[in-house]
């Protein structure tokens, strides 16, 4: 039996894309280097309070000075913007080290950020190059060669950096920073006479390395001689990132490189900012070369609908590899948010757009459990329910439930409290507030993750339950705080992000303004009102489409389409969307254009699995991040999979805002309403367009529809928006979408001598191939633990699984495990021709097509249709 269990172990690991093995040299983990612990913060605040940037040949902050100037931000927005373009919160550790080690991904930064292929880089990767950054050896770099910068762009702050590559001493451009002015409000701040923040040290910037949030720091551990060695000199990373086969000529050599060696250490630690993904083209006032864009061109909260973040993060790895295929497929401006902290659900979801942030609705009186600011905990307090941090004046959290939260921001420089929290996330599953919310997203892209993280992660490899990495287990805030410098640091400036969010960067960007700037920009003194725009519109829509529209929208949309209920802003017919809240110091849109209430995945109908999503729950990762009342929500009856899978809250959707829809399609959490986009980029390599379209025995249909190519311009948005809106409204013209593995699979099992020439492996075989055209989802979503504990029971104590209510799947179960034994080489075959067997009983989602649902609209008259299309572009 012992033989049995780990032939079938090796099999659904497979298939769950977890059992790697295969690379080789030594490991990252055996040489990860040390994170010197944490010294008390009493002491570490002063000190680094004392340490100061060396200044650099250009100012890094001018632009982002000017670009407050031009948005009219206060120093508390301005602060934020700062932090959200610039902060890594430390987690350069863990794209450099911790990644590689505990989720076994790698990322090849050199084929992301190489200077040389500057100009491709927005096509092929999404992202959004630095317009202070520069080619070296171009007409005014101040790098004159790549060699200078290890073959990365010259950035701002690079003439100090790039001297302390492979040193200690560089004081991070963090420690410069100017903070904002305290918050009397503050319970920390002893009536705004005190500042108790932590050092800015630990935002850690960095400088740029030439694409927008993506930040590098200089790696002391670096060996130049070595560096030399490998790529042949400093202006390519080639040996680094070369597949060894060319070396030695092995065939798994072709999956390896030196960027799992960690004797070889790279030039750079490379982080992310939130940014990295929020940072955007400025819909009115887009670039004429997206390639080439200036600061003037963008915005920090809009959304990149256009970024390759997965693909980014698994550009080391082969296509072959099963953690590429599992997650490396996510549409342009969509990105599964649990790959790392891995729920085994198939989650995409869009980037937000964040507009009229101070418009969105908050709810009032819900139950919420977290730690909040006091002065004092008093004597004798358990520090899980008071802590005060040490060598401070009552600074001090205090873990309680309460009914009465509310969210400060600052409107035109004055402080306002809205009643109650925000709901964030697809499921709105963020509801304990929006501070929190804001410092969840450093958690998920890895700041703090060594000191209180990973450690919480299922680790996937593991199928023993009694053994730590089982399953899931809480991230503990409280213990993070203290455990943390770049949580406090990130912590005490919380407030100036949310109040860059609800600045003036993020106010509606109207179709009429971006059109208006467009033809500004051509003729100083033409004009371009809601008059020319409306009846633009209704001679592409026809006559009085914008009203007739508003009536349709009023009429089948608005009820979970408009923030403003009738009980509160009367009849939604005849209402005025587009009119403003008087009370805005800016005027902006008084109707967020989305309730945020939740609504059940099967009424919406669109992509389920996204709804599924499960690290809220009580008992699993971000435990503390979720409210009483979002795990008590009822169970959603008709969702087919089984009531262990969506209950806890799960199986609803946010009812989103439609403010500025027009620039934001394609539609859905997961963008798949709405025509394929694509990057078409130089080199074809990096090029990640795959085919979609299937017919309905799910196979990819020969010829697929051309995808649209990135178009950030007015009028590319326009168009897009209006064939994304065709296919909402017809629901026949959608196709069929789905994703399928696009690369066979292939997994090395156990160990394989070498004869000199060829790998022999021992035990019969020695690799696994699936073919490709399987399910990324099922793949995704297998739950292949409790499958291998289920499988070993139907051999060893099938009584058990009967006393568990599950004795129909005993003989299935043990017709695959003696299927597997007597013949281990067709393990991948028998588990395919088990296929329903394992999606109705051990898979978290079975649902494959991704543009189902929403299909409200379509009984609609075609007159009806277009008017209501006229009628968004408005808003």
């Amino acid at each position: 039996m012992k033989r049995t269990l780990w032939a079938v172990v090796a099999a659904v690991a497979v298939l769950s894309g977890i059992y790697y093995i295969g690379l080789a040299g030594p490991s990252r983990q055996s040489l990860l280097p040390v994170q010197a612990a944490d010294p008390p913060p009493a002491a570490a605040a002063p000190a680094q309070a004392a340490l100061q940037p060396e200044p650099g040949v250009q100012d890094q902050n001018a632009p982002y000075m000017e670009a407050c100037a031009r948005e009219g931000l206060n120093a508390s927005e301005c602060v934020g913007r700062l932090i959200w373009f610039k902060a890594t919160g430390g987690n350069e550790r863990f794209h450099t080290y911790t990644f590689q080690q505990r989720v076994g991904v790698l990322v090849d930064w050199f084929r992301v950020l190489r200077a040389d292929q500057r100009d491709d880089r927005f096509w092929a990767w999404g992202i959004i190059n630095d317009p202070s950054c520069c080619k070296p050896g171009d007409a005014d770099c101040p790098a004159k060669s790549l060699d200078d910068t290890y073959g990365l762009d010259w950035c701002p702050g690079d003439d100090v950096l790039l001297k302390y590559v492979g040193k200690p001493g560089y004081v991070d451009p963090a420690c410069g920073l100017k903070d904002a002015a305290l918050d009397p409000e503050d319970p920390h701040t002893k009536g705004g006479q005190v500042d108790q923040r932590h050092s800015a040290c630990d935002l850690r910037f960095g400088t740029s390395t030439g694409a927008l949030g993506i930040r590098k720091f200089p790696n002391p551990r670096f060996d130049p001689v070595k560096w030399k060695a490998l790529n042949g000199g400093t202006a390519s990373w080639a040996g680094f990132d070369r597949k060894l086969d060319a070396v030695t000529g092995i065939e798994s050599d072709s999956r390896v490189s030196k960027l799992a060696d960690a004797s070889i250490e790279p030039p750079f630690l490379i982080g992310t900012s939130c940014g990295s993904c929020h940072i955007a083209f400025d819909p009115l006032n887009p670039p004429a070369d997206p390639a080439h864009p200036k600061w003037e061109n963008i915005k920090g909260l809009v959304g990149n609908q256009y970024t390759r973040m997965s693909e980014l993060l698994g550009s080391g790895m082969p296509k072959t590899a099963l953690e590429y295929q599992m997650f490396a497929h996510a549409r342009p401006g969509v990105t599964d948010t649990s790959a790392i902290s891995h729920d085994q659900v198939n989650n995409p979801g869009t980037i937000n757009a964040l507009f009229n942030v101070a418009q969105r609705p908050v709810f009032k009186g819900e139950s919420v459990t977290k730690w909040r600011k006091v002065a004092s905990c008093g004597a004798g307090q358990d520090e899980a329910k008071c802590w005060c941090e040490p060598g401070r004046d009552g600074k001090c959290w205090q873990f309680s439930t309460r009914t009465d939260d509310v969210t400060p921001v600052l409107l035109g420089g004055t402080k306002v409290n809205l009643p109650g929290i925000h709901h964030i996330l697809k499921g709105g599953e963020d509801s304990t507030g929006a501070h929190e919310a804001i410092q969840r997203v450093y958690f998920n892209i890895g700041s703090c993750s060594e000191q209180c993280w990973v450690n919480h992660f299922t680790d996937m490899r593991q199928v023993d339950p009694e053994q730590r990495g089982f399953g899931q287990t809480p991230f503990n805030v409280g213990q993070c705080r203290r455990d943390c410098p770049n949580f406090r640091a990130v912590e005490d400036r919380l407030q100036n992000i949310l109040d860059f969010f609800a600045s003036a960067e993020s106010d509606q960007s109207d179709l009429q303004a971006a059109r208006a700037n467009a033809r500004k920009a051509k003729t100083a003194t033409a004009g371009y009102g809601r008059a020319e725009l409306v009846a633009d519109l209704e001679k592409e829509f026809g006559k009085g489409a914008v009203a007739r529209g508003q009536t349709v929208f009023a009429e089948n949309c608005a009820r979970c389409h408009s923030s403003i209920p009738e009980a509160e802003g009367g009849a939604f017919k005849g209402r005025d969307f587009a009119a403003p809240n008087e009370a805005h110091p800016r005027k902006v849109r008084a109707d967020f254009l989305g309730n945020d209430q939740a609504t059940p995945v099967t009424e919406v109908g669109t992509f389920r699995c996204r709804a599924l999503h499960s690290n809220h729950m009580a008992g699993h990762l971000y435990q503390e991040y979720a409210s009483d009342a979002l795990r008590t929500r009822p169970v959603v009856a008709d969702i087919p999979e089984p009531e262990a899978l969506k209950n806890g809250g799960r199986g609803y959707y946010r009812n989103i805002s439609l403010v500025n829809v027009w620039a934001t399609a394609p539609f859905m959490h997961n963008n798949a309403i709405g025509p394929e986009v694509c990057g078409n980029p130089a080199n074809k390599d990096n090029d990640f367009h795959r085919a979609r379209y299937a017919d309905e025995n799910n196979a990819l249909l020969a010829d697929q529809p051309a995808c649209v190519r990135y178009d950030p311009s007015v009028e590319g948005r326009f168009d897009l928006y209006k064939r994304s809106m065709h296919e909402l409204l017809n629901p026949k013209a959608r196709g069929r979408k789905i994703t399928l593995t696009n690369a066979d699979l292939l997994i090395d099992l156990g160990i394989r001598p070498l004869d000199g020439k060829t790998e022999k492996p021992l035990g019969g075989f020695g690799q696994v191939k699936i073919p490709k055209g399987a399910s990324a989802g099922f793949l995704n979503g297998l739950l292949h633990k409790q499958l291998i504990g289920d499988l070993f029971l139907a051999k060893r104590d099938p009584a058990r699984l009967e006393a568990a209510g599950r004795k129909d799947l005993v003989p299935t179960l043990q017709a695959i495990a003696d299927e597997v034994l007597k013949n281990p080489a067709r393990f991948v075959e028998i588990l395919r021709e088990k296929r329903d067997f394992l999606a109705a009983h051990y898979q978290t989602c079975d649902q494959m097509v991704e543009n189902e649902g929403h299909r409200f609209g379509e009984d609609l008259s075609e007159a009806d249709k277009k008017a209501v299309t006229a009628f968004l572009a408005t808003l």
